[in-house]
């Protein structure tokens, strides 16, 4: 019998972005709802074809969404706050006014939080419950999809995320986490095994509920709380319709703490991680076995790479496995959601490069030929194509060491991760030489890139304008937005970063070391997509990356101008990483190349640079136990290697996005910034409770509004709003900002929330009697 095949879900903007493009044009009005679901359709009947025609058995549904899967599943479950409810909107704009916010004539309300999944740049919108709420099954999205796709005579698994997950994510209103009693455990039961008698009626063969939240350390009462849900859910496998079977789906690590437990309950599917969590995902099943009627759903395909999978690594991960059970399925590790779409869309990568990638489509390939291998005897393995074509992917060193990267890491010395004097002393210099107010103001970087500015960067590439043609346009758009700063009032500039696509992308451009794709677009929130360089082989400083253009802005204005510069450990966070070495290795090699960019941009005279570490958290292990040996005794001296050669006074910045920084606030103050910016505006301002009870030593800049939103906040919200900084922080160590880069905003709500936030800044200077 051919070992069965699963996939835990598939990418669903499109090989060309389409959703992406269809949703942002009704947005604009350029069409109605009805193209948008026209559009969904014909990529879900693509995608789900191209799973099947890969030969695999497994294929997902309801792993489509508009926005957000967990945003998804808050509608699912009747979890919409009344605020949106009252709106009076259409089903789609009420997901997309949770999503993004909305400010028009049906009222005006801000976007749920967002934070970061897991371990990946992807950003779910995260579930608030209040009291009003009930739980319930409201919706009929999963059901409807499945019948799409039964229609086309495919039988799908119907993906959802757990209820363990849901509610571990959820949060109450004013973000502090869910008092969860037996009253909610109970609805949320019912509602999931509602969901389990509806497929089991419609004629699904097996449901995949997504648990990733077991792969963390586990709180007091979390194993209870997962039983108490479990126990009510399974038995509603079996309704009077029919049967279903339910795939339990972990992803991102191990549940050696809790494998026990699934086991003893009776899943008819656990599917394991066997890329991120692989030795003790392995040792739980040496120890505890598998249940007589459990398959085990061996993720041994990874969902987060774009690198080809050794075929002899998972083969041999496979053998162990079935000395264990009989009973196991190939699968993707985790949901090829985090992947591009496909090689084929790369015609611009050398073939010998090429070879060594799998995307989202290439992965079913792979998942295929190596649930075939793990059927074949000794024998036919030995003989197999696929697996000799394989292995010669594997043999040998792919690309050759730069000797100048390797000697100048070696020479490197405990004083050049230390930056002196200490912070204090920098601070009361610097103040002395910016001169800026109490509460300055300032921008985190970028300004929106309008048609204009991505026309002519098109142009310029496909050599339709020259290089000087260029260069005076970018100038023209420095020159601009300096004005309108210097008009509105801010106190620290920024030059717009208008010259840069992306900013790793960008940077990556201009190191040695890097490649870069033409359509290898990964989601990472809503409509946003990205497309991460590749880490081909050794970092190092091709030239100078960012002082000319730096240079320039500063020598256009009276006021200070920040450089702007991503750090080594974001660049490497939002890159495709090598493999073949550390993440440690890559960051260091990183941290030298633009600790060169930082040293030449002072003696450039810019006396305030930004370092933005904007993914420091995301990559984060999920076990407290590994946060230090594994990541941040590495990444926070890698920050630090970056600006420690700084004079005192030049004051460097920091910054970071939607995650969660609370419980890595003293390390972030180690990084030994002068001044950190982040987001805090869709989490209520929740870390400034951290941030005084850790004593936090760096100046800060929460996150006076959302950008990711395109309402445009009034001046009494942003004064509010600092007025509940204040109260947890003392004004000179305050700044004033949004809480991201505005590059993806436009020009029309962009400049009003400015003028906005000075103003506010202002009125509470003069309160203060500034």
């Amino acid at each position: 019998m051919s070992v069965p095949t699963s996939v835990v879900g598939f990418p669903r903007i499109g090989s060309d972005r389409e959703l992406k493009k269809s949703i942002e044009g009704y947005w604009r009005g350029k069409h109605g709802i009805d193209d948008v679901k026209a559009t969904a359709k014909g990529l879900r009947e693509r995608h789900w074809n191209i799973q099947r025609k890969a030969g695999i058995g497994l294929i997902p549904s309801n792993d489509f969404s508009y926005y957000d899967q967990l945003l998804d599943t808050s509608i699912l479950l009747g979890a919409i706050p009344q605020r949106y409810k009252r709106l009076a909107l259409s089903p789609e704009d009420t997901l997309f006014a949770m999503g993004r916010g909305y400010q028009g004539e049906k009222g005006d309300v801000t976007a749920l939080p967002m934070k970061k999944w897991f371990t990946t740049n992807y950003h779910y919108l995260v579930p608030e419950i209040d009291d009003s709420v009930s739980i319930t099954l409201a919706g009929d999205k999963p059901f409807r999809e499945f019948e799409e796709a039964k229609a086309l005579g495919i039988a799908t698994k119907p993906v959802l995320i757990g209820p363990y997950t849901f509610l571990k994510l959820a949060r109450r209103p004013e973000g502090a986490p869910l008092a969860i009693d037996r009253g909610l455990i109970d609805q949320v039961a019912s509602a999931y095994a509602s969901v389990l008698q509806r497929f089991a009626s419609l004629g699904a063969d097996w449901v995949q509920f997504d648990e990733p939240y077991l792969v963390l350390d586990k709180e007091r009462g979390d194993i209870d709380l997962f039983k108490s849900l479990y126990a009510k859910i399974l038995p509603s496998r079996r309704a009077q319709e029919g049967s279903v079977r339910l795939l339990l789906q972990t992803y991102f690590g191990h549940v050696g703490d809790s494998y026990e437990t699934l086991a003893l309950l009776g899943f008819d599917g656990i599917g394991l991680d066997f890329v991120e969590g692989k030795d003790e995902n392995l040792a739980a099943l040496a120890k505890f076995g598998v249940p007589e009627q459990t398959t085990i759903f061996a993720g041994v395909v990874n969902g987060r790479n774009i690198w080809r999978n050794d075929y002899a690594v998972s083969l041999g991960i496979l053998d162990a496995v079935r000395k264990v059970t009989s009973r196991v399925a190939v699968s993707t590790a985790s949901s090829l959601l985090h992947v591009p779409f496909s090689v084929a869309n790369e015609d611009g990568l050398d073939e010998q490069v090429r070879r060594h990638f799998a995307f989202a489509v290439e992965k079913l390939d792979e998942l295929k030929e190596i649930a075939d291998l793990a059927d074949a005897g000794d024998e036919e393995r030995r003989a197999s194509e696929s697996l000799k074509r394989n292995q010669s992917l594997f043999d040998g060193r792919r690309v050759t060491a730069d000797e100048s990267v390797v000697s100048r890491i070696a020479a490197l010395t405990e004083d050049e991760l230390n930056r002196q004097p200490a912070r204090s002393e920098r601070q009361r210099l610097q103040r002395e030489e910016l001169h800026l107010p109490v509460l300055p103001t300032t921008t985190i970087g970028s300004f929106p890139q309008t048609k204009e500015v991505r026309a002519e960067r098109a142009k310029l590439r496909h050599g339709e304008i020259s290089q000087e043609e260029y260069d005076a346009f970018i100038r023209s758009q420095i020159d601009a937005v300096l004005a309108k700063q210097e008009a509105i009032g801010l106190d620290v500039l920024v030059h717009g970063e208008f010259e840069r696509n992306d900013m790793v992308e960008y940077f990556g451009q201009n190191l040695n070391g890097f490649l870069f794709t033409k359509n290898a677009w990964v989601q990472s929130y809503g409509t946003r997509c990205v497309k991460p360089p590749i880490v081909w082989s050794d970092v190092s400083r091709a030239k100078p990356i960012t002082v000319a253009w730096s240079a320039y802005a500063q020598s256009r204005t009276e006021r200070v101008v920040k450089g702007m510069l991503t750090g080594p450990v974001t660049i490497l966070n939002w890159s495709w990483p090598r493999e073949d070495i550390t993440h440690e290795q890559q960051t260091t090699q990183l941290a030298l190349a633009i600790r060169d960019e930082v040293l030449d941009l002072e003696a450039a005279g810019i006396k305030v640079i930004q370092i933005d570490e904007a993914a420091l958290r995301e990559k984060l292990p999920l076990r407290k136990s590994d946060w230090h040996a594994q990541y941040l005794d590495w990444a926070i001296p890698a920050f630090r290697l970056v600006h420690s050669g700084v004079k005192p006074g030049t004051q460097i910045h920091t910054h970071m996005c939607y995650s969660e920084f609370n419980d890595i606030i003293r390390d972030i103050d180690a990084m030994d910034a002068d001044v950190i910016s982040f987001e805090a505006s869709r989490s209520d301002l929740t870390v400034l409770d951290a941030i005084q009870d850790a004593h936090f030593e760096t100046e800060a800049g929460p996150g006076v509004y959302d950008i990711h939103s395109p309402r445009i906040p009034s001046q009494q919200e942003i004064e509010e709003r600092i007025g509940n900084i204040l109260d947890k922080m003392d004004a000179s160590a305050v700044w004033i900002n949004p809480d991201c880069g505005l590059k993806t905003r436009g020009n029309a709500e962009t400049w009003p929330s400015l003028e906005h936030m000075v103003a506010a800044a202002k009125a509470v200077r003069a309160r203060l009697g500034h």
